[in-house]
């Protein structure tokens, strides 16, 4: 037998128990076929010599917008705006360079940073008249102009605000559903459009170590950007541009009425009757994203005890029996279930949920999950381990929004906010993801660090007991989002059979200080046994025909 590629002279962390360490990687047709002596004496159409650098399984993303994150590298980047008027005058520099009928875009403004949210009047000013529409860094809140607003039918009375949504007319402040009502002005996108999103945003990706990664709502409502979205990530992929493997969560919008046979039980659903599975190893269809509440930056989290420093205890995306009822109906129809609930009310209406659709239908093993389950009261998690849920929090976002998180929910709620460790104590797994590009980086050693050190960007630890230990970090990056993904049996570990999906780092993450491992560099990523960033510094180390400079297999 001859390998496709043989990996050799690395610092190979398995996190295979039967096997934890190696030096040699074989691989052939995409997957791993053994390690060290079962494959150091097999020829190889390419060799590499990884010069003691370490191999980890490559990174997975659980939870991010890959088309959201493209298409705002094209936009204003506001992420790192520290005041009003620098907000202001970044727009007015931006407005300055467009024709006069543009729009000016911006991303990622943290209202906790800049004391507030900017307010229409100021962005007329600097609009010079042109439409000018900021993002909220959670996504759940925006700020437009008095022309968007007018083009919106606001201001006339016109258009009705969403149940789940509010509109601040003096300020243009638009929150949760009502968002829709400017997106409407710029969907669908086109398909070309954002195809060169997800190819702009796969190459950010693979210089990050990943390999794998799930888009958290297509397809409908406000998160997503065209009803045909999935058609993007399918050009993309004839184009070899998708270079890491994408799991396609469609938002619940996207689902109607199906009219199969009664004894079929699809009340709802895509057409032809699609559910999560379907696909390949490459693209596939994974849950269905059922917003329940909002987000906790924003004030829009639905909570059982009011915020700290913030009127009211947040609200959910629509009346309670609503939301019930369409995730029971999803579930009947097959689906796996991405519940979004940030808030313990939106974790408990989520939980009844579920408890009620397994009632209804038992379904063995299907691990519907909660996206973000920022603030988990102890009283749930044996719910959770019950129904066999899978928890998805974010870690980078104790950094990013820790500072923020503790006046929102006060010193006890905030030691629980993004937990990991009692998760893992009640029997769960953690799926490492970001909600990129509701972060300032979502890369997963970053992420990393976070779960080992959950420190704030003031230097605030938030929740000392719920830290873990840096290989539990590495997993969860790792096997433990494979398993959210029903994935576990074919990446996630680097052992005989499994996709030879891989990250070579110049550390380990596992060994270094702390304070170091979002600096490891990440030398080469490889998705089925092909490199997808970072062949250029392995050919002085490689025999044999070059290895591809992108796509994957």
């Amino acid at each position: 037998m001859r390998l496709d590629l043989l990996l050799r002279n690395a610092r190979v962390r398995t996190l295979d128990p039967d096997r934890p360490a190696a030096s040699a990687v074989g691989v052939l047709h995409g997957r791993i076929v053994g390690v060290d002596e079962d494959v150091t004496e097999l020829g190889a159409r390419t060799v590499v010599d990884c010069d003691g650098a370490t191999l980890v399984p490559g990174f997975a993303d659980a939870h991010n917008h890959m088309a959201w994150f493209g298409l705002s590298l094209a936009e204003l980047d506001l992420s790192t705006t520290a005041s009003m008027a620098d907000l202001y005058d970044a727009v007015a520099r931006r407005a300055a360079g467009l024709p006069s009928d543009a729009w000016v875009i911006g991303a990622g403004y943290d209202d906790f940073a800049l004391g507030g949210h900017p307010d229409r009047a100021a962005l007329d000013r600097a609009g010079g008249g042109r439409p000018v529409w900021l993002k909220h860094r959670s996504a759940h809140v925006c700020v437009v102009n008095t022309v968007l607003l007018d083009r919106m039918g606001v201001l006339d009375g016109s258009v009705r605000v969403p149940e789940g949504g509010v509109v601040d007319r003096d300020t243009g402040r638009l929150e949760e559903q009502a968002q829709g009502l400017v997106k409407a002005l710029v969907v669908p996108y086109p398909v070309e459009e954002l195809a060169s999103a997800v190819a702009r945003a796969a190459r950010h990706y693979a210089a990050e170590g990943l390999t794998h990664v799930t888009e958290a709502g297509i397809g409908g409502g406000w998160i997503g950007h065209s009803p045909v979205e999935a058609a993007a990530y399918q050009l993309a992929r004839r184009r070899g541009e998708l270079a890491q493997r994408v799991e396609l969560m469609p938002a619940s919008d996207a689902l109607h009425p199906l009219r199969g046979h009664p004894d079929d039980d699809l009340p709802v659903g895509l057409d032809l009757g699609l559910t999560s599975g379907f696909g390949d190893d490459h693209l596939r269809i994974g849950p269905m994203k059922v917003f329940l509440d909002g987000a906790l930056s924003s004030h829009t989290a639905a909570l059982t005890e009011p915020f700290r420093d913030h009127p009211g205890a947040g609200y959910l995306q629509d009346d309670e029996e609503t939301l019930r009822a369409l995730v029971v109906a999803a579930h009947r129809a097959g689906w796996r279930v991405a519940a979004h609930a940030i808030g313990d009310r939106a974790i408990d209406l989520a939980l009844d949920a579920f408890e009620l659709a397994h009632r209804l239908r038992p379904r063995h093993d299907v691990r519907h999950r909660i996206e973000h389950a920022a603030t988990v009261r102890p009283d749930q998690l044996p719910r959770l381990a019950a129904l066999g849920v899978v928890p998805v929090p974010q870690a980078r976002f104790l950094y990013e929004i820790g500072d923020a998180a503790a006046d929102a929910l006060g010193p006890e709620r905030a030691a629980t906010f993004h937990r990991h460790r009692s998760f893992l104590d009640a029997g769960l797994r953690v799926a490492g993801s970001s909600d990129r590009p509701c972060v300032s980086t979502g890369a997963p050693l970053a992420g990393m660090r976070s779960m080992v050190e959950r420190r704030t960007r003031n230097g605030l630890v938030l929740g000392p007991d719920e830290r873990v230990d840096a290989e539990t970090a590495l997993r969860a990056f790792t096997t433990d989002a494979a398993y959210a993904s029903h994935a576990e049996h074919d990446r996630g570990r680097i052992a005989p059979g499994m996709l030879a999906d891989l990250a070579l780092l110049d550390d380990d993450p596992t060994t270094v200080p702390t304070s170091r491992i979002d600096d490891i560099e990440v030398r080469a990523t490889f998705v089925g046994g092909r490199c997808t960033h970072g062949a250029g510094n392995l050919d002085d180390r490689t025999t044999g025909p070059p290895l591809a400079q992108g796509g994957a297999a």
